[in-house]
């Protein structure tokens, strides 16, 4: 919900802080630079130092930054405001997907727990920019004080419902939701809600001491050097992807000025040098090693196009549709909502398809889906009406294929690495995602500045060649 409020606040957003055009992307990317930044070093924290911990201490600042960012005053206060709030939802990615690891080892729990991970990705998605729209007819600013207090309510609620952690067989911490009634914690990978059927034949139990928070002195936990920020590496990612996005901005005023080219060049650079760091380093925020297994590489590749074709040009459709054809807020959110309610309900029923379609492959039919969605969108931002039935149907196919993809991407990124590095996995993944998204939603902008249907045509072209990709890189059957 914190990611998608900006959608449908940044028209007056950008009229309180006087926020030019050219600049207007900032509005939306301070969180997903913050998030690609800092997400591969929250894994490596989470498996060292534990799941639990890192999970809590980034939903405390995720509300504190949320509510601050209420108050910002300029445009520059308010992206630095949600770039700390991309720092913290960071920390919440890593941890969360590392304690569902932990909890469903494999097997059909897991795939469970996933699918209802990524549909609850659609429904925030969904929601936000609903809360945003009927809270800022009164004011922009009441939809984040409204998050930040929830955001603050969900961290008192984590702190009393998963156990702090404490010794195990092994010596490693453990770290369980408690059992309701103030009753004993469950046996670790086990949980009292309605996610934890009886654990199937292939879904094999944890080992003796092996949890959710695994210390950096065992094996379990060594991820990251037993939890140093690797903050060489984390800076030279921020700094490749910052001239990334400043170049995508300064392209919609003339993609041939030299500027461009230079912050271009510098990306490229800095993104070299971010992996000549990796490699020197004996405790990398990522282990480059992982980049050999061909189901790593298809989630890294799925998650990147994610980003580029989809949430990019999603994040900015209601913008173009309330300034193209004078659509009212709520509609707009309203339309958000088809899109994105198609795609929480899609990715709870994804897990049917886990027994007769592998990972990759479901990725790439989301992809394909996806771009079919789009292309009925071309036409629809200049039309002399809005054509509600075309609109509709295409975010209703669009969104069948987002919510494919965020049913089958949080379970690539952990089943695609060893259960040690399962944090990092899953940081390596949203990484990916939230690079692709940033630097989506900075060339969307750029490209619709002229003509809304370059910027569709864009998204459908990269989702296909993110299905092309993912299949190409996946492990062969």
């Amino acid at each position: 919900m914190n990611y998608t409020a900006p959608m449908l606040t940044l028209p007056a957003t950008a009229e309180a802080f006087g926020t030019p055009s050219s600049a207007q992307a900032w509005l939306l990317n301070g969180t997903p630079l913050g998030l690609a930044a800092l997400l591969l070093v929250a894994g490596a924290l989470a498996d060292a130092h534990g799941r639990r911990r890192v999970f809590l201490l980034g939903t405390l600042a995720l509300g504190v930054t949320t509510a601050l960012g209420a108050f910002a005053g300029t445009t520059a206060l308010f992206t630095a405001a949600r770039i700390a709030q991309g720092a913290a939802s960071a920390a919440i990615l890593a941890g969360s997907l590392g304690l569902l690891a932990d909890a469903y080892p494999s097997g059909r729990d897991r795939i469970r727990a996933t699918g209802v991970w990524g549909a609850s990705v659609s429904a925030g998605i969904a929601l936000g920019p609903l809360l945003a729209a009927v809270l800022s007819l009164a004011d922009w600013r009441l939809a984040y004080l409204a998050l930040g207090a929830a955001t603050l309510a969900t961290a008192v609620t984590g702190a009393r419902t998963l156990t702090p952690p404490r010794t195990g067989g092994g010596g490693d911490p453990a770290s369980t939701p408690t059992g309701s009634g103030g009753g004993p914690a469950p046996s670790p990978g086990r949980t009292t809600d309605a996610l934890a059927p009886e654990r199937t034949a292939d879904a094999p139990a944890p080992s003796p001491g092996r949890t959710a928070d695994a210390p950096a002195s065992s094996p379990a936990g060594r991820a990251g050097g037993g939890g140093r920020p690797d903050l060489a590496g984390a800076t030279t990612l921020a700094l490749a992807l910052g001239a990334l996005l400043t170049a995508l901005t300064l392209g919609r005023d003339g993609w041939l000025r030299p500027a461009v080219g230079v912050l271009l060049l510098a990306s490229a650079v800095l993104l070299a040098l971010f992996v000549a760091v990796e490699r020197r380093r004996k405790d990398p925020m990522i282990d480059l090693g992982l980049l050999r297994r061909p189901a790593f590489r298809a989630s890294t590749v799925g998650a990147l196009f994610t980003g580029l074709a989809v949430i990019g040009l999603f994040s900015v459709l209601p913008s173009l549709l309330m300034r193209g054809q004078g659509v009212a807020p709520l509609a707009a959110a309203g339309l958000f909502v088809l899109w994105s309610g198609t795609s929480f309900v899609v990715a709870l029923q994804a897990r049917r398809l886990a027994g007769r379609i592998s990972a990759p492959y479901q990725l790439a039919l989301g992809f394909v889906l996806s771009a079919a969605g789009v292309l009925p969108l071309l036409g629809t931002v200049d039309a002399p009406a809005v054509p509600w039935p075309r609109l509709m149907a295409g975010l209703v196919v669009a969104g069948a294929g987002s919510g494919l993809l965020n049913a089958a991407l949080p379970r690539l990124a952990v089943d695609s690495v060893p259960p040690e590095r399962a944090a990092m996995g899953s940081g390596a993944n949203n990484t990916a995602r939230y690079i692709g998204s940033a630097a989506g939603v900075a060339l969307m902008l750029a490209l619709s500045a002229t003509d809304p249907d370059t910027a569709f045509a864009a998204s459908a072209a990269l989702a296909l060649a993110g299905a092309a990709l993912t299949v190409a890189g996946s492990p062969r059957r």
